[in-house]
This record gives structure tokens, C-alpha cells and sequence, in this order.
């Protein structure tokens, strides 16, 4: 039996692909939600060997979701995305089931299931591919970010995130009352994250311009920002970076 999972945003898209799976009598579904995040709690939990899940989510895309899994089972994807990429997930030996789902379509999907089971891992290609398909539109950005400690995990809404720091070997997310262990490195982040919202200021420093209050010049030729927050924080910014910064800030 494939021991699998379902997320979906709509109940009577979980209902009925649930029944479908358990029609085939080859698949175990171990739990289901409509919530990415409560999703999140239940894998980090107890892993599955599948996940059938869907793209477009309110606050968390299944692109979205996927990124804060580790390890990644394998996927697929329930939904109506453009046929290119669906093309590109095909080639990749990840499936999909466009809506609504048809028992011969998951019969397929399960086929190629089995498949890759004996495979001792998802191809090699399969991250690049996922973090393509983010940059791919302003709209895949991620809203949000996760923070593990131990067997939690913490979402964070990055409108909320003053700005990434890394002092040592691990990164956090400031925000006005704490501040967030991220599994992921600054300069990952740069790439990860909206251009438009984020901003690296210097080597370690990720900033979010929302935060912004003001740029001034300091001793020695320095530039500092200074924050919003109620500490009004103050970062310094790496001499390569000021006049990109200031364009950014429209000054």
C-alpha cells in the first residue's frame, strides 16, 4: 500500500479524491486538510511516502508549502496549472490530476508511482525545477516562512520580518517581538524571496524596505538605516550597497 496524504483547499475536492484512492484499493491515506499549515504539522510528524496536493491555496501555494518539507515525498499535484509546466513536471517523473479527477488519471499517477518507489530518490532535477516554477511570476513569492524548532514549527507572515541577520552560522527573522531561527542561509533568501520587498544591504543583513523609516550617513563615511520598529533599530549598510539601496527607496 503507497501510504499518502491530501491538501486541498476545497472539502469536497479532499472527499472525493480520498474515496477515489481508496476505490483503487493500492493506497493507504494516512490524513487529509485544507490548511498548508496544519499540513505542515501533520508530515513533520508522521512523513508519507505521497503527497497529492494542490497548487493555487489561499496564503500558502503548494509551491510554497513544498519548499518547507525535508525530506520531499513524492507529489502530485491536483490541479488546473498551465500545460506547459505541467509538461515540465511530467518529464521530471512528478504527476498531476487535472480537475476534476478522473479514475483513469489517478490510475496513471499511481502507475508511475509505483514506479519511482524503488527509486532510491526523487530525480535530481526536481528542487531546480520547483524553484524555477517560484521565480516564474511575481505571484509565486512566498507571503509567509517557517521556523523549526526541534519538532515545531512556527509560520511567519513576512510582511512581519524587519529584516534577516546572520552574526554566526545561523540566520534569524526580526521581527518587533522576536526573533526566528530560519533554516536558510541570507543569500538563499535573496533568491527566494520578493525583490521588490527585500533588499541586501549587506553581507549578512537581508532588509525588508517596508520597514524603512530612514537612510542617513554616519561616521567614517558609514550609511545606517533606521527602522519603524519600536526599538527603532539601526543597520549598517555595506558601502557597494548604499546607492542601490537609496534607488530602491526612491531617494
Amino acid at each position: 500500500m503507497i501510504r499518502a496524504f491530501v491538501v486541498d483547499d476545497e472539502e469536497l475536492a479532499i472527499k472525493r479524491l480520498v474515496r477515489l484512492l481508496a476505490e483503487t484499493g493500492r493506497v493507504e491515506v494516512s490524513g487529509s486538510s485544507t490548511d498548508p499549515i496544519d499540513a505542515l504539522a501533520a508530515l513533520n510528524e508522521k512523513p508519507v511516502e505521497v503527497l497529492f496536493l494542490d497548487i493555487q491555496m489561499p496564503g500558502m501555494t503548494g509551491f510554497e508549502m513544498l519548499a518547507y518539507l525535508d525530506p520531499q515525498p513524492l507529489v502530485v499535484f491536483t490541479t488546473a496549472f498551465d500545460q506547459y509546466a505541467l509538461r515540465a513536471f511530467e518529464v521530471n517523473s512528478i504527476d498531476y490530476l487535472l480537475k476534476p479527477i478522473e479514475a483513469s488519471q489517478l490510475a496513471r499517477a499511481l502507475d508511475k508511482i509505483e514506479r519511482l518507489r524503488a527509486a532510491p530518490s526523487p530525480p535530481a532535477d526536481w528542487k531546480a525545477l520547483l524553484e524555477a516554477l517560484m521565480q516564474s511570476s511575481p505571484s509565486a513569492y512566498p507571503e509567509r516562512i517557517a521556523s523549526r524548532t526541534g519538532e515545531r514549527i512556527q509560520i511567519i507572515d513576512l510582511a512581519k520580518v524587519t529584516h534577516f541577520f546572520s552574526p554566526d552560522k545561523l540566520t534569524y527573522a526580526a521581527t518587533e517581538s522576536k526573533n526566528y531561527v530560519i533554516d536558510h542561509a541570507v543569500g538563499d533568501l535573496e533568491g527566494r524571496l520578493d525583490p521588490r520587498q527585500f533588499f541586501r544591504i549587506h553581507r549578512a543583513t537581508l532588509l525588508n524596505l517596508a520597514w524603512v523609516r530612514e537612510v542617513y550617513s554616519w561616521l567614517g563615511g558609514r550609511v545606517l538605516v533606521r527602522l519603524k520598529d519600536a526599538k527603532a533599530t539601526q543597520l549598517q549598510v555595506a558601502r557597494d550597497r548604499a546607492t542601490e539601496l537609496k534607488k530602491r527607496l526612491g531617494l
